[in-house]
């Protein structure tokens, strides 16, 4: 009868490092950037609106916004009279002075 010997341990591979977390693609969503938007005060919701009912008045184009000419949060109003469509970089431009 032939003795039975116990096979070597096997050496456990080291353990992989974790990749470093990835960034978020721009086409990811931030759910926590839209909750907190959407949970907002109610005066900066009903800026918000005020903002959409403007671009749904006037439908501006790509590459297109919405400008006040008397700023929503200075007491301006969407009337025909205050609002009209500029491009991006003349609104932004407005917006930093």
């Amino acid at each position: 009868m032939a003795v039975k010997r116990k096979a070597p341990a096997k050496k456990k591979a080291p353990a992989k490092k974790k990749a470093p977390a990835k960034k978020k693609a721009s086409s990811e969503r931030d759910y926590k950037l839209e909750y907190a938007r959407d949970h907002a005060p109610l005066a900066d919701k009903k800026d918000r609106a005020s903002r959409n009912a403007a671009n749904r008045k006037l439908k501006p184009g790509p590459g297109k916004e919405v400008d006040h000419k008397k700023p929503l949060s200075k007491g301006g109003t969407n009337s025909k009279k205050n609002i009209r469509v500029v491009s991006r970089k003349t609104n932004r431009k407005k917006a930093a002075s």
